[in-house]
């Protein structure tokens, strides 16, 4: 493993700017405070900081050199709506609010890459920190986007990068295609006749037309998705009635579907509505679907060849060949960086946080971002930065 002598000297402030943040969570567009002390040690650093993109977004900006090249790395900062159940000193003061997915390490690790390059700057270009609000399903990076994000700051490619537990610590994952699949909510509200329990005769029962919706929601991937493509349609909510002996008027259902292509994501969203309709008008009652109905959907995370290329050069020179799994599963879970991909060339991989045990899974209430690949992770930006941008 080579990690720059300067970076391991930032380990312990780097493990105190993620303990402060962990115990300080903020979630999506709130994070006010977050904002402020990244945004406070950037501009301690030097770089100039750039306020208010996607509401708390923060862009700061490095260059040397004369060099015409831009490099955009990206990390989240937002926590999610779970209860910590960790009893160690820098557990989280917002009660219901936790980091549980490493945002805290995410951004821990790229202000210790702007504050060793704006030491060094051993690189001939301009570099990106992008600091990005509510990943956590509520499309931040897309409000950044909208916001102006690369017309102010142009750059040529964007890169990021999460932690992931159960992938040895810190080994890397990447691979060029598909990393994230994309994600759609939907809700389908399902209206009958409401009637007495012991007259069903009499109404129209949305329960029972709700019951066979869901069992024929469930043979989208099996009989219209190619075997070949993953994907997965999940109910995860029903709400329906208030008392036993009566049949309520109306049923909603909620639920996710997941996917690697645009083309199959365009196709379950139509059957979804298709069979929500036909297995409705079988029942006299009717169906209102609606896609997305809190936040936009997130598309597919796709790396890009070239970039995907960058990104394990760079991670080879910080770890070694034998800590890369270039042919890693793509992931069911989503990711908004999609929404930067989108826009640009760029590529997004995994950094070990080592085994799962005792319940640490992201999005677990017992989670917490392991300390010791804080300066694998910033070796690896810097390392990236010096790649794409040599002097």
């Amino acid at each position: 493993m080579t990690i720059p002598t300067d970076i391991q000297q930032l380990h312990a402030e780097m493990r105190q700017w993620r303990r402060h943040l962990h115990q300080f969570p903020e979630t999506a567009f709130e994070e006010t405070e977050t904002a402020r002390f990244i945004a406070d040690n950037l501009s301690d650093f030097g770089l100039d900081v750039h306020q208010g993109l996607g509401k708390t977004g923060i862009v700061a900006t490095l260059s040397a050199g004369s060099g015409a090249g831009k490099i955009a790395l990206r990390a989240d900062m937002d926590a999610l709506f779970i209860q910590e159940q960790n009893n160690f000193d820098h557990k989280s003061r917002h009660e219901g609010k936790m980091h549980a997915c490493g945002h805290d390490g995410h951004s821990a690790m790229l202000l210790g890459a702007a504050s060793y390059l704006a030491n060094h700057r051993n690189f001939d270009g301009t570099v990106y920190f992008i600091f990005q609000p509510a990943e956590e399903g509520r499309a931040g990076a897309r409000q950044m986007i909208l916001d102006g994000l690369f017309e102010k700051f142009p750059a040529d490619r964007v890169f990021g990068m999460h932690n992931f537990p159960d992938i040895p610590l810190g080994h890397f994952a990447v691979r060029p295609g598909p990393m994230m699949a994309s994600f759609d909510c939907f809700e389908i509200v399902l209206t009958g006749q409401a009637t007495h329990a012991a007259m069903p005769h009499l109404g129209n029962d949305a329960i029972v037309a709700a019951a066979q919706l869901i069992n024929a929601l469930q043979t989208i991937v099996s009989r219209t998705v190619n075997p070949a493509d993953p994907a997965v349609v999940s109910i995860t909510q029903v709400h329906a009635g208030q008392t036993w002996n009566a049949l309520p008027e109306s049923v909603v259902l909620r639920g996710t579907f997941r996917c690697f292509s645009n083309t199959v994501q365009q196709t379950i969203a139509d059957k979804i509505s298709q069979l929500s309709h036909a297995v409705c008008q079988g029942f006299d009652v009717t169906a209102e679907i609606k896609f997305n109905p809190e936040n936009p959907g997130y598309p597919v995370t796709f790396n890009t060849e070239e970039e995907t290329r960058m990104a394990l050069n760079a991670a080879i020179a910080v770890v070694g060949d034998d800590s890369i799994n270039r042919q890693p599963t793509p992931c069911m879970g989503s990711e908004d960086f999609a929404f930067m991909l989108q826009k640009k060339p760029g590529c997004y991989l995994w950094l070990g946080n080592g085994s799962s045990e005792n319940s640490c899974l992201l999005h677990n209430p017992h989670y917490d971002f392991n300390d010791a690949i804080l300066p694998i992770g910033a070796a690896y930006w810097v390392r990236l930065v010096e790649t794409v941008l040599p002097q």
